[in-house]
């Protein structure tokens, strides 16, 4: 039976028992509103389809947020972006709010916002699907089966048109010759690396002088640090001549790594290059489009250039596939 008692001046708690449920409260403004609550709690209870949202209603975006950072963001290898991510959401107003006070439109309106700042599509998206992570971890794993994820309501943004930039005649050398004088030393052996073995940023960051055998010309990357899908690393990563004798050349760091660079540092060094080239179209994930591209033009086939890339789905390779039109044009007299 539900019971309605006043809690100071224009305040009404309801209580709700039933046995075999929680012990629900909930606390308004008048006795119409309490008794109506009620009755609709009750009813939800007789035809058995209740569910109980007293935690989405007490917990806010900001604790939901904290919680999924220490058990699930914790957990990823690539996790300092994610995180990044996490501490801006949490100094948004919707931060304060309860889960359970949340609507689609808050977060179209959120959509909008950012649109407006001029923010790319790509990265409104990355944003909204952080948080719409996070309500269906809660949804499935904390308890909160009752609670609706708001974002799956609207629409997302586009991902974008594929981006096919590859280095054009001469930006190659003009490159290597800025990255040589940019004061880092470490930033141009990691530009020929990304063109040589078409390793994404955060893993060719990763690499280990213990993972690299130069006699056999392979690298091999351990399972822990292989993901899965289209973000897949490769176990064994071949090296090119190239390849070869930039590791060759490099001094050995302290913490054993090939290249002790953070990504911030690779990034503020690469923006700094890329501004006095006047080469601001230009993205550091660009140079796997030109890798992938470059294998192909040396002659590997699908299955080869994908066992080096890592790509699971012929699609995704495509994508990353730009092939010169002179090279065909060679391989076309060639034939």
């Amino acid at each position: 039976m539900a019971s309605v008692r006043k809690r100071g001046q224009n305040q009404y708690q309801v209580e709700v028992r039933r046995r075999g449920y929680p012990r629900l409260v909930r606390t308004f403004q008048t006795v119409a509103e309490a008794k109506a609550w009620a009755r609709q709690v009750e009813s939800s209870i007789d035809r058995g389809d209740f569910v109980d949202r007293t935690e989405a209603q007490r917990t806010t975006l900001r604790e939901a947020l904290e919680r999924y950072a220490q058990e699930v963001t914790a957990r990823k290898r690539s996790r300092a972006r994610e995180l990044n991510r996490i501490r801006w959401w949490q100094r948004q107003p919707l931060a304060a709010r309860p889960l359970a006070s949340l609507r689609g439109m808050d977060f179209a309106a959120y959509r909008d916002s950012r649109r407006q700042q001029g923010l790319a599509e790509g990265t409104i998206r990355l944003e909204l699907a952080l948080v719409s992570h996070v309500f269906e971890t809660a949804r499935k794993e904390w308890g909160m089966e009752g609670l609706v994820n708001p974002v799956r309501n609207i629409r997302m943004p586009s991902c974008g048109g594929e981006r096919d930039r590859r280095l054009l005649p001469g930006e190659y050398e003009r490159l290597r010759q800025a990255l040589a004088d940019c004061g880092n030393p470490w930033m141009l052996p990691a530009f020929e690396l990304a063109i040589e073995t078409g390793l994404r940023q955060a893993m060719l960051l990763s690499l280990r002088w213990d993972w690299v055998d130069l006699q056999r010309r392979i690298i091999t990357i351990p399972a822990p640090f292989r993901a899965v899908g289209n973000k897949g690393v490769p176990a064994h990563v071949p090296l090119s001549p190239k390849a070869v004798n930039v590791i060759a050349g490099l001094p050995r760091s302290i913490d054993g790594r090939l290249l002790p660079l953070t990504q911030n540092a690779l990034l503020c060094a690469w923006k700094r290059v890329k501004a006095k080239l006047k080469l601001d179209d230009l993205r550091w994930h660009d140079l796997r489009h030109e890798a992938t591209s470059r294998f192909f033009e040396k002659g590997l086939n699908v299955m080869e250039v994908a066992s080096i890339t890592g790509h699971k789905s012929l699609n995704m390779l495509r994508r990353y596939t730009h092939l010169s039109p002179d090279a065909l044009v060679a391989k076309l007299a060639g034939g």
